[in-house]
C-alpha cells in the first residue's frame, strides 16, 4: 500500500478517536478513580486481549492458507489484525475502515482476489461465531433461570425469542453464503438502494468475473477445506467465550455473583447481551452509547447495581481506546520494506 493511502486511513482513524474522546461523557476524576479501582486487573484485561488478537490472527492465517501459500509472516498478520480492528472500532458501520485497509495491505503478497476473499472470510467467520455465541447464551440463560437464579418473565422470554430468531436467521444466511458465496448477491442487493443503483450495476458489469472468483474462493473454504473451516470457527468461538473473562475480572472487584463458575456464567451472559445490543447499533463509531446502554441493561438483568455496569463499561472503553491507539501506531510501523508480490496464474489472467 502506498504511504499516501495509509496516511488517509491513519488520519481518518485518528479523527474518529479524537471525536470519541471529546464525546466521552465521563469526568477525568471518575475515569482515573475507576482505573485505580481496576488495579492489576486492568493489566490482566490487556493481556487477555493480546491473546484474543493472537487468536484472531491465527484464524485469519488458517483462512489464507486454506486457499494457497501464505507468504506473509504471522507477526505481520497480527499487526494488520490489531490495526484492522482499531479502524473498525473507530469508524461508523464497522467494516468501512478495517476490511478495505487489510485488503490493500495484503494485496501485494497474495493478489487482489485472494486478499479480498480471505478478509471477507475472516469477517464472516468472526460474525458467524458471534451468532453461535449469542445462541449459546440463550440456552445458558434459560437453564440458569429454571434453576431459580435469574428472572424469566414474559418480557425476558420475548427478548430471548427475538434473539433466537435473529441469530437463527443470521446463521442460515451465513451457511448459504458459505455454500454459494455472497459477494455478487451483496452487490446486487446494494443495487436496489436509491442513489447506489448506477454504481452497483456498473461495478458488477466491470468486475463480474473477479467477483465470481471471489465467491468461488469463499465457497471453497466450507466445501473443500472443511478442516480450515472448522478450525477457524473453533478458534473464533473459543475466543468469544474467553472474552467473558474481561467482565469476570471486573465482577470479582465488586464480589458480584456468588463467586467461581456462577460469576463467570453471569459475565458470559452480560457479554453476550451487551455485544448483541451494541452490534445492532453498528453505525455508531466505537459503538458510542450502545455499549454503555447494553452493559446497564445486562447487569440490571443479573440483579447487579448500575454502578457495576458503569464501571465495566468505562474499563472496557479504556481497553478499546488503548488498542485503538496501538492499532493506529502499528499502522506506521514496519512498512518500509516492499513485499514480493505472489499472485497465482489464475489471478494474473
Amino acid at each position: 500500500m502506498k504511504n499516501k493511502t495509509r496516511n488517509i486511513f491513519f488520519a481518518f482513524g485518528l479523527i474518529a478517536v479524537i471525536v470519541m474522546l471529546f464525546t466521552f461523557k465521563v469526568s477525568f476524576t471518575q475515569l482515573w478513580a475507576d482505573i485505580c479501582h481496576a488495579g492489576y486487573w486492568l493489566w490482566a484485561i490487556l493481556g487477555l486481549w493480546i491473546i484474543l488478537y493472537i487468536m484472531n490472527a491465527w484464524t485469519w492465517r488458517i483462512i489464507i492458507r486454506g486457499s494457497g501459500p501464505c507468504p506473509i509472516s504471522f507477526w505481520r498478520i497480527l499487526k494488520l489484525t490489531i490495526t484492522g480492528f482499531a479502524l473498525n472500532y473507530a469508524t461508523p458501520a464497522g467494516l468501512m475502515g478495517g476490511e478495505p485497509y487489510k485488503i490493500l495491505e495484503l494485496k501485494p503478497f497474495i493478489g487482489t482476489q485472494r486478499a479480498t476473499s480471505s478478509v471477507l472470510l475472516f469477517a464472516m467467520m468472526h460474525i458467524f461465531a458471534h451468532f453461535w455465541f449469542w445462541v449459546t447464551s440463550i440456552f445458558v440463560y434459560v437453564v440458569i433461570a429454571l434453576c431459580g437464579l435469574l428472572p424469566l418473565g414474559v418480557g425476558m422470554a420475548i427478548i430471548l425469542l427475538f434473539m433466537f430468531l435473529f441469530c437463527g436467521g443470521g446463521i442460515y444466511l451465513f451457511i448459504r453464503g458459505y455454500k454459494n458465496g455472497m459477494v455478487v448477491k451483496l452487490i446486487r442487493f446494494i443495487s436496489h438502494i436509491p442513489g447506489l443503483r448506477n454504481w452497483a450495476n456498473t461495478f458488477i458489469d466491470s468486475h463480474q468475473e473477479d467477483l465470481q472468483k471471489i465467491d468461488h474462493q469463499i465457497s471453497e473454504l466450507q466445501s473443500q477445506n472443511k478442516r480450515s473451516f472448522y478450525a477457524s470457527f473453533a478458534i473464533e468461538y473459543i475466543g468469544r467465550t474467553l472474552q467473558s473473562f474481561e467482565i469476570y475480572f471486573m465482577l470479582l472487584l465488586f464480589d458480584a455473583g456468588t463467586g467461581g463458575g456462577l460469576t463467570f456464567v453471569y459475565a458470559f451472559l452480560i457479554l453476550s447481551f451487551t455485544s448483541l445490543f451494541a452490534n445492532l447499533l453498528f453505525f455508531l463509531p466505537l459503538q458510542l452509547g450502545g455499549r454503555e446502554g447494553g452493559f446497564a441493561m445486562s447487569v440490571a438483568q443479573m440483579g447487579m447495581t448500575a454502578d457495576i455496569g458503569m464501571f465495566v463499561s468505562i474499563i472496557c472503553r479504556v481497553r478499546e481506546l488503548f488498542f485503538t491507539a496501538l492499532g493506529l501506531l502499528l499502522m506506521k510501523v514496519g512498512n518500509s520494506k516492499d513485499p514480493i508480490t505472489i499472485i497465482s496464474n489464475s489471478e494474473q489472467g
